[in-house]
């Protein structure tokens, strides 16, 4: 009985295996930070090796997810910071299926994996500033994919190419209408890893609103600038290299002339800083890092009538009084209901959990 019930585990493993099928798929990274194939179908079952060849003049790598979890692994991947390089940009998750490493300019690498139930499976770049455009799908289905322009699991650029030329095929006339800076939908807030003028590489832009937006410097851990009129425009930077900026979309009416901004025990004492990350709740920033032993959270926001910045901060461990400094001839009003700023300084006493500034042009 046991002999019997060993030939037929045996059996059954080997029918298993059997009907296991091997696929091997080549892509390739193209400039402007596309994958060539911005979709592709496997059966079921599959024990999908796929070689990731690049071809673009900039590092890349390439990220396959559970279905549904592309921007949360994005979003984890831009929170690792400067560690990020050591890991290939790539955060320990269980949503991540399989991975390369990070791809310098004619580089390639392979990775293996069995997508054994039916789903859509999403790959993506988590280089900084990649994730949100750079992305494509794994159909895991013997069913028919839907029509390239309508597949929502693509990049918005590969769905409007498609549709145009459907559209030119088809004999009819299209209105052409400036292209968004943007290639995805977008909604506000909304975050940008990237490259900024006027700020060090580690940069965050954060668009409040359609017209309202601010640069974080990530390095320094202080607000850089803010501007009104529009958001950022990353094109260029995805087109080239990585030595192209992104330009800022309106006019900058405020920018930070003092450095770093808090003091510690004396107006003189400049304190080391340490940045530890950020959070997202509803879209929105909150920024961590240490002063010293002091640590601090920072949210920028918008107020109700969207006419002045509001830095919220909070504080755990500070046990000695600290100053906050701004300059006072830049045509901001500043205010804190903890007291009032005298000649540009603002003390804060020690012990004190939360504090408001408000900024008001």
């Amino acid at each position: 009985m046991i002999r019997l019930s060993v030939i037929c585990t045996l059996l059954l493993m080997s029918l298993k295996s059997f009907s296991q099928k091997d696929t091997t798929i080549t892509v390739k990274i193209l400039g402007g930070l596309q994958f060539d194939l911005p979709r592709f179908a496997v059966q079921p079952n599959t024990r999908l090796t796929i070689i990731l060849d690049n071809h673009d003049d900039m590092a890349h790598n390439m990220v396959v997810t559970k279905p549904n979890a592309r921007l949360k692994v994005v979003e984890e991947a831009m929170k690792l910071g400067d560690k990020g390089a050591t890991m290939d940009y790539v955060p320990n998750s269980p949503l991540i299926i399989a991975n390369t490493k990070i791809l310098e300019p004619g580089r390639i690498d392979t990775i293996t994996f069995t997508l054994e139930k039916e789903g859509i499976y999403p790959y993506v770049c988590t280089y900084p500033g990649h994730g949100f455009v750079m992305y494509g799908a794994i159909y895991a289905t013997n069913k028919a994919l839907p029509p390239l322009e309508k597949d929502i699991n693509v990049p918005e650029a590969q769905r409007q190419k498609t549709a145009a030329v459907v559209m030119n095929h088809a004999g009819h006339h299209a209105v052409e209408t400036p292209p968004s800076p943007h290639p995805f939908p977008v909604k506000y807030p909304l975050l940008y890893r990237t490259f900024m003028p006027d700020c060090g590489p580690a940069a965050i832009a954060v668009g409040l609103t359609e017209t309202e937006a601010y640069c974080f410097d990530a390095g320094k851990c202080y607000l850089r600038y803010a501007w009104s009129g529009g958001f950022v425009d990353n094109s260029e930077q995805w087109k080239g290299n990585g030595s192209k900026l992104t330009k800022v979309i309106g006019e900058v009416y405020w920018r930070d002339k003092t450095g770093f901004p808090f003091r510690i025990a004396n107006v003189k004492n400049i304190p080391t800083v340490d940045f530890k990350g950020y959070q997202l709740k509803k879209r929105l920033p909150t920024f961590k890092y240490l002063l010293d032993k002091v640590e601090v959270t920072e949210t920028i926001r918008l107020s109700a009538n969207g006419t002045t910045l509001i830095r919220d901060f909070t504080f755990k461990n500070n046990k000695q009084k600290l100053y906050f400094l701004v300059n006072t001839d830049d045509g901001i009003v500043y205010q804190s209901k903890l007291s009032k700023f005298n000649n540009g300084v603002l003390s804060i006493p020690a012990n004190v959990q939360r504090l408001s500034i408000s900024m008001k042009r």
